[in-house]
């Protein structure tokens, strides 16, 4: 793995490039933030945004999400995978919303992760974006990216989870997962890494590799 400097420069580097990351779901509010996340699962931002634009207009609310019920749900998300059981999962959730949390969404992870179809990356994003906690929600870009740059030496999720966290400078923990989901996304791609326009290439170690 790298060195500390090298992990700084790195993110100095994102950060220069991009200050303010956000995810790319849409939603309006903590509660449609976490439908979001949630449906994610397995499905890709531009197919869940293309779903919930038509059900967040008329159920931005848990209250409005236990009264749509999950048949109607299943008709507004249908072409998301999963399907079912996401709007099982959407259903349920909303309705302990309303029952154990007044309709708020809680701001602690055991809260989070007992919540239908919220694991623990689910609860990481929600928690970052929506309660500004510097959390690192490791998706497959992340795990991916993570362990081709040199940042990580993980086999799963958590173990890049927890490397990630003890190498990344405190100043940059806020928004580092929204970097490194960005720039596995958009740039250091699966299959073919466009290491041409990769600003942090010159401290990769698959770079160096070529």
């Amino acid at each position: 793995m790298i060195s500390h400097a090298t992990v700084a420069a790195i993110f100095q580097t994102f950060a220069a490039r991009n200050p303010e990351p956000e995810t790319e779901l849409v939603y309006t509010n903590n509660f449609t933030l976490l439908v979001a996340v949630v449906l994610s699962a397995q499905s890709t931002d531009t197919g869940v945004n293309k779903a919930t634009r038509e059900l967040f207009f008329v159920a931005d609310t848990p209250q409005k999400m236990v009264r749509l019920g999950p048949d109607k749900i299943r008709n507004y998300i249908r072409t998301i995978g999963l399907t079912n059981t996401k709007a099982k999962n959407v259903y349920e959730l909303s309705k302990i919303l309303c029952e154990n949390y007044e309709g708020c969404v809680p701001a602690h992870r055991e809260d989070l992760e007992k919540l239908p179809g919220v694991g623990r990356k689910t609860a990481n994003v929600v928690l970052n974006v929506a309660f500004n906690q510097p959390t690192m929600a490791v998706d497959t870009h992340i795990f991916r990216v993570s362990n081709r740059i040199g940042l990580t030496h993980a086999k799963t999720p958590r173990e890049s989870e927890d490397q990630l966290l003890g190498c990344i400078p405190p100043q940059y923990l806020q928004h580092a997962h929204h970097w490194l989901i960005l720039h596995g996304r958009y740039i250091c791609k699966a299959r073919t890494p466009n290491c041409s326009a990769c600003p942090i290439a010159h401290h990769c170690t698959y770079f160096k590799t070529l």
